[in-house]
Parts: C-alpha cells; structure tokens; sequence
C-alpha cells in the first residue's frame, strides 16, 4: 500500500476490501490511461465513476457546448454550465470530485485523421457517442491500436452495452455491425427521445466494465452483448462471435 497517501487509502478503502481489486487493482487504476469519448448521456456517469475510483489519467473528449435539453440526462453539467465546452465542464465537475487524478481534455471532434495518435495515448476507450459512423471510426482506430473499446448504445427505453476487444479474442463492432444502419433505422436520442435515467444505468455499467478490465475482475463483456429494457425492467445478454472475415479486425 506505500504507493497510496493517507488521504488515498481512505478514499478508496471501499475497493480495496473488495477481494477481487484490493491493493494491486487499485494501483492498477491509478496507473491506467482512460479515454471517454462523448461528454453526454452516457459519457457523464462513466467519467464521474471513473474518476471517482481514481483512474490515474482520464481523458474527456467532446467538441460540442451544454444546452438545456441536454439537462434532462447529462448529469455531470449544471445549469451554471449552459453554452460552456463540455470537455470544460466536465472537467471542471470531475477536478472537484477527485483533484488527485489527472483530467485531460480534448476539444476536437474525433475523425479517422485524429484517432489513431489519440487512442495510442489510452489503454481504454469507452465510446459514448450518439453516431453510428462515429462508432465504427471509434471502431477502426482501436483496432489499429490493440485497444478495447467499452461501447454503449442507446434508444428510447433501450440500452445496449458490450466490450469490442479483438485483441484478446472477442469480436469488434463491425464484426456484429459492419456499416451503419440505413437512414431511420437508428435515430437519435434527439430524433427518438431517451428515458432521462437510462444513460445513467448503462454509462454506469459501462464504467464497471471499464475498472473490471483493469483491475481483472471479474467477466468483461467481451464477446456477449447486453441489452436492458427499461420499459420492461428486464435484461437479456446475446453471444457475439468474431467474423473471420471482417473488414476491421479480420485475418
């Protein structure tokens, strides 16, 4: 424990009795490199809970401002908030949650040019976009990087959640999603709408997924998708495979 301050052993006391972390997954965490790409429904919990179980580096990627309709389910921004750079925001709510770790924002927008240096800088991505083709850029560049991806996705009363990990066997998203959906097949949370608590459940859970893989807890996700129905209450989890033949991860 000689790597953690009196102040560090209390905050994370919690983890360290946890036999399946203790000590070593806690120094884990504090040594780890974590991007969140998307400071929005599902980015906002997962940073604050990475944050708040002391990921040493955690990176926030966003190019976008708050708006009041993003209020509604975006819970690391505040009305005080309104028209600032979400990475500024967000950064700003996690330094006060933790000022032990290290924020590092990035205010761009993420394309095939920027995302190979940028993920090469992380051992984690968790994708939090709204965007399919964002997601399969997201996708590529992780791939190239041999990093895992924890990617969540939403639809009105629907969440889905998986870890896209070729590297370590299981299949990447375009393994199970080759090209994005046609035009409507997939809208939105501005097109379609979203039950305001459900970015919470699966940016939590995707945060969970994310200290699991670090710390090597437990059975990540990979290769297994799961789908929360929260209209319904109820949880179903499907086998993925990996595509020999996929374009991405194939070969």
């Amino acid at each position: 424990m000689s790597s953690f301050s009196d102040a560090e052993l209390a905050r994370y006391s919690r983890h360290m009795i946890l036999r399946e972390i203790g000590g070593p997954g806690q120094r884990a965490l504090k040594a780890a490199r974590v991007l969140v790409v998307g400071a929005g429904g599902l980015g906002a919990p997962a940073l604050m809970y990475l944050a708040a179980a002391g990921v040493g580096r955690l990176g926030v990627l966003d190019d976008d401002v708050v708006e009041v309709s993003n209020l509604q389910r975006q819970v690391i921004h505040a009305s005080a908030s309104l028209g600032m750079k979400k990475t500024a925001s967000a950064a700003a709510t996690l330094r006060a949650l933790n000022p032990g770790i290290d924020i590092i924002e990035h205010d761009l927008r993420l394309d095939a040019a920027n995302a190979g240096d940028l993920f090469s800088r992380y051992d984690l991505i968790l994708d939090g976009t709204d965007n399919f083709p964002i997601r399969l850029t997201i996708n590529a560049a992780a791939v190239a990087a041999g990093v895992p991806v924890v990617g969540g996705m939403l639809s009105q009363w629907e969440g889905q959640l998986s870890v896209w990990d070729p590297a370590r066997g299981g299949p990447c998203l375009a393994c199970i999603f080759p090209q994005a959906p046609a035009a409507g097949l997939a809208p939105s949370c501005a097109e379609a709408g979203v039950l305001g608590p459900l970015p919470g459940i699966i940016g939590t859970m995707m945060a969970a997924e994310a200290v699991k893989i670090i710390t090597g807890a437990g059975d990540p996700l990979r290769g297994r998708l799961l789908i929360w129905d929260a209209l319904g209450a109820g949880a179903r989890v499907i086998r993925l495979h990996r595509d020999p033949g996929c374009k991405v991860c194939g070969g």
